[in-house]
């Protein structure tokens, strides 16, 4: 082992025991999952002939001939954001399926250089929390665009914020289909082309990082502030008195009592 560049080893800052030590122990399961993966499809266009939504169908069969169990949510209906309750039945519809799965595929259209609002919509409807759930946390994600003319990357490039923003396992390869109605053919199914072997590629990728990282979520994505914040919350609770100014005091015979 060579010789450290600081050899001092003090960290005034640092709150030593709430630091985490990476290692192969840590990020080892002794009993992996064995269950299908879990994958949530998300499309983005509520047109007849959708070529997000055929996209996504297309992308569902590779999956599903790759050994996961897929489910792909209909978004018409969904209403706007703080538009209806969250007891409507669409919003628990995507929110228990966003807690269902394991991974997830979000295919836009690009429309006027961005992912659409139905996109958007759905996936401003999943909370970053629900109380100590993170529903989307640790979770894998492979983001699609179609578009009407040349390749563009503006919806998947906002997509992959979005993901970033959701706590999610973005992985590295992607698929953007230029003139997307001529890939297509009448019946839905899409065309031989190097787009298609994207989207293989893609979905290969998706079931492997899935399979790779889905016991790991919460190792993977623990935080030293988060710890640390929790923490500081515990101690505030355990020493709850004090905090309300509640103190146990000595009385005369040195005996403690509560100031309540």
């Amino acid at each position: 082992m060579s010789e450290p560049l600081f050899p001092d080893a003090s960290f005034p800052a640092l709150d030593p025991a709430l630091l985490e030590i990476p290692s192969l122990d840590r990020l080892t399961v002794p009993a992996p999952s064995r269950h299908s993966p879990r994958i949530l499809m998300l499309y983005g266009s509520l047109r007849e002939r959708s070529y997000s939504r055929l996209l996504t169908f297309e992308a569902a069969r590779l999956l599903e001939a790759m050994g996961a169990e897929v489910r792909i949510f209909d978004p018409s209906g969904l209403p706007l954001p703080d538009d209806a309750p969250d007891s409507h039945p669409k919003v628990r519809e995507l929110r228990e399926l966003a807690t269902w799965s394991e991974g997830m595929v979000w295919c836009s259209p690009e429309r006027h250089g961005a992912m659409t609002g139905i996109m958007k919509t759905q996936i401003d409807w999943i909370p970053l929390s629900s109380g100590s759930v993170r529903p989307t946390q640790g979770k894998t994600l492979a983001v699609m665009q179609v578009s009407g003319g040349s390749q563009s990357f503006n919806a998947v490039n906002q997509m992959r914020v979005l993901g970033r923003w959701m706590r999610m396992l973005t992985i590295p390869n992607q698929s953007s289909v230029a003139k997307a109605f001529s890939e297509f053919t009448e019946e839905g199914r899409m065309k031989p082309s190097s787009f298609y072997d994207r989207v293989v590629d893609v979905m290969e990728e998706l079931v492997k990082f899935t399979l790779l990282t889905r016991d790991l979520g919460p190792q993977l994505l623990s935080r030293y502030s988060e710890r640390k914040e929790s923490a500081a919350e515990l101690a505030k609770r355990v020493d709850l008195p004090a905090a309300t100014g509640c103190a146990p005091k000595a009385g005369k015979t040195g005996a403690a009592r509560c100031c309540g």
